[in-house]
């Protein structure tokens, strides 16, 4: 079996970068891919016991609680995510408010646009750097927040609910330490 081709280089992560905003570059270097133990691994392959589909599934439980929660013409999970940043840090660039959430730039540009369209947000050039937008909360915005977050943490607290207390903490650490 020939060798996948390797990864391009990473650029490095501008130190100007927070380091929570750092973690969502997940360097991997393809170069030893076929020597990697999982590569030789006997065990018969079941889509069920993957990380991958076990993270789906329970983001899939987590978004349809939520949308219970919040109702159907409410706030997105990527609304509500942007406008609770929004609010922790009064104002923020576009770029960085998508690093922070986890979201790519075109999710992120149709979610401000929306919430500007809303009333929720506004966008107001940089004075210091005019290629760059930030982002506040407007009046609205805060209030939508404010009365929101008690709904955020039914959500949480319901999509963990399965669980025991010290099987909550187990889980939500093991997900800090790989994301």
């Amino acid at each position: 079996m020939p060798h996948p081709p390797a990864s391009p280089p990473l650029r490095p992560v501008p130190a100007s970068v927070p380091q929570e905003a750092r973690a969502l570059v997940v360097p991997f270097d393809r170069t030893n891919l076929m020597q990697h133990p999982a590569i030789t691994a006997t065990e018969a392959y079941a889509l069920e016991a993957q990380i991958g589909y076990l993270l789906r599934r329970a983001h899939q439980r987590h978004v349809s609680l939520f949308t219970q929660i919040f109702g159907v013409d409410g706030l997105t999970p990527m609304q509500y995510a942007a406008l609770v940043k929004i609010s922790e840090l009064t104002e923020i660039s576009q770029n960085l408010l998508g690093r922070l959430v986890a979201m790519d730039p075109a999710t992120s540009q149709g979610v401000v646009k929306r919430l500007i369209e809303q009333g929720l947000v506004t966008r107001q050039n940089d004075p210091n750097d005019r290629r760059r937008a930030l982002l506040s909360l407007t009046p609205a915005g805060q209030v939508m927040i404010d009365a929101h977050i008690p709904l955020g943490r039914v959500a949480s607290a319901e999509t963990l609910a399965p669980l025991s207390a010290e099987e909550r903490a187990q889980l939500l650490g093991l997900l800090s330490k790989i994301t």
